[in-house]
């Protein structure tokens, strides 16, 4: 049997009911409101007289439907979201809509965040957020469009598509002088920027000394960091030698804030790199387009020899 819309009750109890099924939880449905916990209780408490039945069954800390709440919350929830759907894509018909790109800290600070100035002169119709954390994130739970990501190819996610390499080389301020490779003494006098992450053994080095024979070196100090973005600014600093991921550096090699030490690259296998993904589903124009122009600096952003 059917009401007519008058006897209906009102869409923000419905909605606190809704909240509070979700979570099974007054406190934290107060918190979904931005409502009080006596406000959502009083919610509850108003919907229940309205309607004669008992919705809830409060317990030691715990809440749990009668089944006559369980029959209200199937269908109040999911009436519910689809007016959240609906009401969520008619807000972004009518406002830009950002396109979310997300990258490892290192890869967004010292890679994409140079280059995003070029890309907004180009298409300044077009809003890019960046979401940079070490974290691999969930794209479609998230909420993300884009991903940068370095791994292995057989761990690289299903349609990923690759970007680039990886080119390794001690790197260091001009200033510093461009002979700090010459001899093992000459590097012992100098300071070693190291990325603290055991994750990445090819940036240690002790790897990369050993790879030349020189294990025995003793540098005159050693700065390590946790952030790959912030190892290459202490080098920009004059602080000391790093090793560059030269891919990442092509903007700071071009302007001579860093530069290559000696002929000693070192090119990791085709395997390791770093992989452009694209959110599940019906991609959006805009997201094509960044897409696309990630893609071109990728190819453009060849590593000097």
């Amino acid at each position: 049997m059917s009401i007519g819309l008058v006897r209906l009750p009102s869409l923000d109890l419905l909605r606190g009911f809704v909240a509070v099924g979700r979570r099974l939880s007054i406190t934290q449905a107060a918190d979904d409101l931005c409502l009080t916990q006596s406000a959502v209780s009083r919610q509850i408490q108003t919907l229940e007289e309205a309607l004669g039945v008992k919705l809830l069954v409060r317990g030691h800390r715990s809440l749990s439907f009668t089944p006559e709440g369980e029959r209200l919350f199937r269908s109040a929830d999911g009436a519910v979201q689809q007016l959240q759907d609906v009401v969520g894509s008619l807000a972004v018909a009518r406002g830009r809509r950002p396109v979310t790109v997300t990258a490892s800290i290192g890869v967004a600070a010292l890679w994409l965040i140079p280059r995003l100035g070029q890309f907004q002169q180009r298409h300044p119709g077009i809003d890019v957020r960046v979401a940079a954390n070490n974290r691999i994130l969930d794209l479609k739970g998230e909420g993300v469009d884009l991903a940068i990501r370095y791994c292995d190819q057989a761990a690289a996610p299903a349609g990923a598509e690759r970007l680039f390499g990886v080119v390794l080389a001690p790197v260091a301020h001009p200033a510093l002088g461009n002979d700090l490779l010459a001899s093992p003494e000459a590097l012992s006098r100098q300071c070693l920027v190291e990325y603290d992450d055991p994750r990445r053994p090819w940036l240690q080095w002790s790897e990369w000394l050993g790879s030349l024979g020189w294990s025995g070196l003793k540098p005159r100090a050693v700065l390590r960091f946790n952030h790959y973005d912030q190892v290459i600014q202490a080098a920009v600093a004059g602080q000391g030698v790093a090793l560059g991921r030269l891919e990442l550096l092509g903007p700071l090699l071009a302007d001579g804030r860093l530069q290559v030490l000696g002929n000693k690259q070192r090119q990791l296998p085709d395997e390791q790199a770093y992989w452009l993904v694209t959110a599940g589903g019906e991609r959006r124009d805009e997201v094509r387009q960044v897409a696309d122009w990630i893609r071109a600096e990728a190819l453009a952003g060849e590593p000097p020899g």
